[in-house]
């Protein structure tokens, strides 16, 4: 009777990943090269999948790690993605690698952030977004998003607010209803809640610029997000690097100025 009661349970999560996806029975089918009548028993319940086909099937739905463990256990197999903590010593490769990303990126800021963009570490020049923030948004955790956002963190100096804001939202969004995070939902709720205002992203636009008062000056940034795309576990794969590299000539002298300024 257990058993009875698992397979409906994972069928039903495949499905629900299928529909994040936006795709149909018959596109996942061809995707996966598995018969479209197969799938359709596997999401009802009335054929159970192998570790193997439960893996496959996650691998074409790109479901995030930490997910297709849960699809594992719903199966009725362990999980097979290990998490560990930064500090565990098996993950320091992935410690290493994170410091050289960092330095290599000065004096431009950089900085690696964990699925609820909470801040995980900085190098130096990324502090200076900090600056003049209230001491509760620094205080770890430090999410970024929020800080940021919020009218007592880096919002006052953003001169593009509300198209940066409308950027981080609907980024945000995204993220919240793919994974279904429930803390990715109310973080939006609440970061959609201050003010700020929103301008749409103009159609056609490639990049959304970050645009951020220094003194007399303003710096144009350009963000960029780096994931580690064959990590194979949960801690790793949820990480996320995002460096701000300068617009133009005036905005990397100026962060070279501030580097060498302490």
């Amino acid at each position: 009777m257990a058993e009875l009661a698992v397979r409906p349970h994972v069928g039903s999560l495949l499905r629900t990943w299928r529909q994040r996806r936006r795709l149909s029975q018959l596109e996942l089918a061809c995707e996966a090269g598995v018969s479209a009548r197969h799938l359709s028993f596997l999401e009802t319940g009335r054929s159970r999948p192998s570790r193997r086909m439960v893996l496959h099937l996650a691998g074409q739905l790109d479901v995030p790690l930490r997910e297709r463990n849960e699809l594992l256990v719903a199966a009725g197999f362990a999980p097979v993605y290990a998490e560990r903590a930064l500090t565990d010593p098996e993950m320091s490769p992935v410690r290493r690698s994170l410091d050289l990303l960092l330095a290599a990126h000065e004096p431009h800021p950089a900085l690696v952030v964990d699925r609820s963009w909470n801040l995980v570490a900085g190098n130096r020049a990324a502090w200076w977004f900090a600056g003049g923030a209230a001491p509760e948004l620094v205080a770890p955790p430090v999410n970024v998003l929020r800080l940021s956002l919020h009218p007592d963190g880096l919002a006052p100096r953003i001169a593009n607010l509300a198209q940066w804001r409308s950027h981080v939202l609907h980024r945000l969004s995204r993220d919240a209803a793919v994974s279904a995070d429930p803390g990715l939902a109310a973080l939006h709720a609440e970061l959609s809640a201050l003010p700020g205002g929103e301008e749409p992203v103009p159609p056609g636009a490639v990049v959304v610029p970050l645009r951020v008062r220094h003194g007399d000056a303003e710096l144009n940034f350009l963000s960029t997000v780096t994931t580690f795309g064959s990590a194979v576990d949960v801690t790793a794969a949820e990480l996320s690097i995002e460096t701000f590299l300068p617009a133009d000539a005036a905005t990397a002298e100026a962060l070279r100025e501030i580097a060498a300024d302490g």
